[in-house]
């Protein structure tokens, strides 16, 4: 269940015509008030005599420093500066509520970048619902826009966590109200239009931040976001795994699955001397074999997750060796995912799958008989106990309706092979200028560049039309390998 962020990348694949733009009565995007600037007066001349000196104009003032500007809000703090051609980068960090209904009790740093463009370019605003990457990299709706981009680091993944940490102020409202009020604060710099984007979790989050606050942000792209309504009833997964791919590559998977658990005492003395040696724990799951058959469990999700069907040639026989099928569990799924080490960095996200945003489970008839530790695959396995969890059933409803129902310039991509788009957002008839598209053949990279081609021209060509800026059914800046690349993330199956 760890393992389905594992790799945020965009993935280079052949696609066709799959998913189709589901629009409606088109709406207009609000346009934002274009930043004015009173011109500048000359002072008044005075007539003099044909002999006199010529005046000189005063030559104009330079606009002021963007880092000056951004730290002169209060709340803003100067972490670092990393050069980058054609733009500033810089990592900040803005003093945030620990509760935004009661400011008066508690601050924390909340960091997050900024890559300036121009402050006549519309901004992007990107959250991976993760921590923020420090290094300069560029969305897709960014490159497309040809703009600015602010980066925030989601509440209680550190080093953006209050201290002491009331994890019941970690939730998708408060969340919001972070995006919110850092909006709030850079407008007045940054008067154009704005986007926010995320992937996975992210594209949750973008979703999240429009419901509670429309009136912020012109427009929303959010790429391959899951969207559990109901927690319990997960038959769409059942549905797409019995379906996805070819029918040879699903009994390839299932059979190295079963094999992996055949194989267990075995491949657990490993796993554990492998802790051993690299000083990693069990202590919150429980123990080297309870880790192990969470790891296998995230096998088949995790090969979907992030590979391709041309990839099935990879997936070994059950006959093969240890060594080549313990190689392959850990390419796939990730050995790290469930030790102590490796699940503290999301402990806030599996907070959140297991009291609001809910999380996947479905039947593995052809495991029957192998698993020990039956109920262990889910989010309260990886949070300490000491954290108190509840989980609220209301929260995805109330999203799901209000993007059906009231959504405004609304994108949606999604992978036709990525599990996570078995249960996805769906536009409803009160939603306007809104769209859902699917890459064919798509995993979890899946993103516009990869859309059939006249889909492809038809998002692009909208994302700039909301940005306020001329559609040209391509991106407005040219692709940069450093700035644009999908940073490769070994990360677990249970996580969008």
């Amino acid at each position: 269940m760890a393992k389905a962020l594992r790799w945020l990348l965009a993935l280079v694949m052949l696609v066709g015509a799959v998913g189709a733009g589901v629009g409606s009565a088109t709406a207009a995007p609000a346009t934002a008030a274009p930043a004015t600037a009173a011109p500048a007066t000359a002072a008044p001349t005075t007539a003099k005599p044909a002999a006199a000196e010529p005046t000189t104009a005063k030559p104009a003032a330079a606009e002021p420093d963007i880092k000056d500007r951004i730290l002169a809000i209060p709340g803003m703090s100067f972490v670092e500066e990393k050069p980058y051609d054609g733009y500033r980068f810089l990592v900040l960090t803005y003093t945030q509520p620990i509760d935004h209904r009661h400011p008066s009790k508690g601050t924390f740093k909340q960091r997050f970048t900024l890559l300036h463009k121009s402050t006549d370019r519309p901004t992007v605003f990107f959250t991976s619902g993760y921590n923020v990457n420090t290094t300069p990299r560029r969305s897709e709706p960014t490159q497309i826009v040809d703009g600015n981009q602010v980066s925030l680091e989601y509440r209680f993944f550190t080093p953006s966590r209050p201290q002491p940490a009331d994890w019941s102020k970690l939730d998708i409202w408060q969340a919001a109200s972070d995006q919110h009020r850092l909006y709030r604060a850079l407008k007045p710099v940054y008067g154009k239009r704005w986007l926010a984007t995320g992937g996975s979790k992210g594209g949750m989050t973008a979703t999240y931040y429009r419901r509670f606050y429309p009136g912020d942000m012109d427009a929303t792209v959010a790429y391959v976001a899951p969207n559990d309504v109901v927690n319990k009833e997960d038959s769409a997964y059942d549905r797409f795994f019995a379906s996805v791919g070819t029918p040879e590559c699903r009994t390839k998977l299932n059979a190295v699955q079963r094999e992996a658990l055949v194989r267990r005492d075995e491949i657990v003395a490993r796993y554990q001397k492998w802790a051993d040696d690299e000083g990693q724990t069990f202590t919150v799951v429980g123990s080297a074999d309870k880790a192990y058959e969470n790891v296998v469990l995230d096998l088949v999700w995790a090969f979907w997750q992030y590979h391709l069907v041309s990839e099935c040639a990879d997936v070994p026989a059950p006959t093969a060796s240890t060594d080549e099928l313990y190689a392959f569990i850990d390419d796939i799924s990730g050995f790290a995912a469930y030790t102590d080490q490796g699940l503290e960095t999301y402990t806030p996200y599996y907070y959140q799958a297991g009291t609001e945003l809910g999380s996947p489970t479905f039947d593995t008839p052809h495991l029957d008989g192998l698993l020990r530790y039956p109920g262990i695959y889910t989010p309260r396995s990886y949070v300490p106990r000491e954290i108190p969890m509840r989980f609220r059933p209301n929260a995805m409803r109330d999203i799901d309706s209000w993007v059906r129902h009231d959504s405004r310039r609304m994108l949606f991509v999604y992978g036709q092979n990525d599990p996570w788009g078995a249960e996805r957002f769906r536009l409803g008839k009160g939603s306007r200028d809104s769209y859902v598209y699917t890459v064919a053949g798509g995993n979890h990279g899946s993103n516009i560049s990869q859309l059939a081609a006249d889909e492809k021209a038809k998002a692009t060509a909208a994302v700039q039309r909301w940005a306020g800026v001329e559609p040209a059914a391509k991106p407005l800046a040219s692709y940069d390998a450093r700035l644009d690349r999908r940073d490769v993330e070994r990360e677990p199956a249970l996580r969008p």
